[in-house]
């Protein structure tokens, strides 16, 4: 079942969305050659607490930290561990919130020092195409119209969209119905309409799409190795435009 939510619901879905948005630039402070991914978990999770909330992801499932932190090859729901970033590195943080009853939930991809031109086109690519999927988050629309954008301009560039994990509803829990795949056909799919709210997060990998579980039943890598990159936004679907509630500015604001 669909969720639909009023304005006021909406409000404090965007006040978790600012603050997860908010703990991303701070976690993005410290992320440097050197540093241990342990150390960033503990800096979110301090933040999130501060600042009124609970960190979203903390037992969430069982999931045992306060972020997901995925490195290269990792796609999505990395571990923190004793790892020592290095430059080249890319880094996908994805963090939630817990806040009056409601979730916040957005991912970014950060760059390690200087990487490779061919990693930061990646990168540059991913998150273009998390915004013209959130171009076709308008009500009318259909999930497929976004998936399709994401899948077409990403391939276009020879990249592989992720199929196994896609992005979600979000409110009351964490992820609600309805599935939102970074693939699919225009026209196809569940109707968008005024009220949902929805996180779309492309997945997309610089080689082949197939992934595989790490052995501690959470992370999935590349089967290829090759670099994967994530982005994700929380969007409120109206008559309009897309209403996104989470943002990078305070990531990328100098």
């Amino acid at each position: 079942m669909i969720r639909i939510k009023n304005q006021e619901e909406i409000e404090i879905l965007r006040e978790n969305a600012l603050l997860v948005s908010r703990t991303l630039a701070e976690v993005g402070k410290h992320i440097a050659p050197g540093v241990v991914t342990m150390e960033l978990d503990k800096i979110a999770e301090t933040f999130i607490r501060d600042n009124g909330a609970q960190p979203g992801f903390l037992g969430y499932g069982g999931f045992p930290y306060s972020l997901c932190l995925s490195v290269n090859d990792v796609v999505v729901h990395g571990f923190p561990s004793d790892y020592r970033l290095k430059e080249g590195d890319i880094i996908s943080v994805d963090c939630g919130t817990l806040y009056k009853g409601y979730y916040g939930d957005s991912a970014y991809t950060f760059p390690v020092g200087e990487v490779s031109p061919e990693v930061s086109q990646l990168l540059k690519v991913t998150k273009e195409s998390l915004y013209r999927g959130i171009e076709k988050a308008v009500a009318g629309n259909r999930i497929g119209d976004i998936g399709y954008a994401i899948q077409s301009y990403t391939e276009g560039f020879g990249y592989s969209v992720v199929r196994e994990m896609v992005g979600h509803g979000i409110g009351r829990d964490m992820h609600e119905h309805p599935e939102v795949p970074n693939y699919g056909k225009p026209g196809c799919g569940k109707k968008l309409i005024p009220g949902m709210t929805i996180c779309i997060e492309p997945m997309i990998n610089l080689g082949a799409r197939q992934i595989y579980l790490h052995d501690n039943g959470w992370a999935v890598s590349t089967i290829d190795k090759a670099p994967s990159a994530h982005y994700e936004l929380t969007v409120a679907i109206t008559k309009e435009k897309a209403d996104v509630l989470s943002t990078f500015k305070f990531i990328e604001e100098k």
